[in-house]
């Protein structure tokens, strides 16, 4: 079995069982909500105790379990640029503002970026008499990148100088 074939399994589970995400979280717990939405989603792993929950919870195997627990590949969109209208926008939202927000992470921080893998996202609904409102609130620990080769009173990471 391949990586997509077990989300497509988790998500035919999910459908027929009507569970909803926060159920499904709740149940494996010891992480963030998001975190386990996109383990089963195949683009993190899960720890080997939330493996083995999300497998008792799924009625997986002991490999699908196993599975749960490796390193995926992430990223794997299967289209660039991503047709689907919600993911779409995100990727706008980089075209957009990505140069805007490079210029002032580095303007604040320096020369690096934010991480990926230090990283948490919080994601919250807004009530709107107009529409309800997504708030998405994400925060990186920020890289600094290394000067190779700096000599004394060079600065060895790209920190913002005073």
């Amino acid at each position: 079995m391949r990586r997509e074939q077990l989300t497509e399994k988790i998500l035919d589970i999910k459908r027929e069982k009507d569970w909803t995400w926060k159920y499904i979280q709740e149940e494996i717990g010891g992480l963030s909500p998001i975190l386990i939405t996109a383990a089963l989603m195949g683009q993190m792993k899960l720890p080997k105790a939330q493996a083995a929950r999300a497998a008792e919870l799924f009625g997986l195997d002991i490999n699908e379990q196993r599975m749960l627990n490796e390193v995926p590949y992430r990223g794997s969109i299967p289209q660039m640029p991503p047709t689907d209208p919600l993911i779409y926008r995100f990727y706008e939202l980089v075209m957009v503002y990505g140069t805007t927000w490079k210029e002032l992470i580095q303007e604040e921080f320096g020369d690096g970026i934010m991480s990926a893998i230090d990283f948490d996202m919080q994601l919250e609904r807004l009530p709107d008499p107009k529409g309800d409102r997504v708030k998405i609130g994400m925060h990186g620990k920020f890289l600094p990148y290394r000067y190779y080769g700096a000599q004394q009173g060079t600065p060895e990471l790209g920190y913002k100088e005073d």
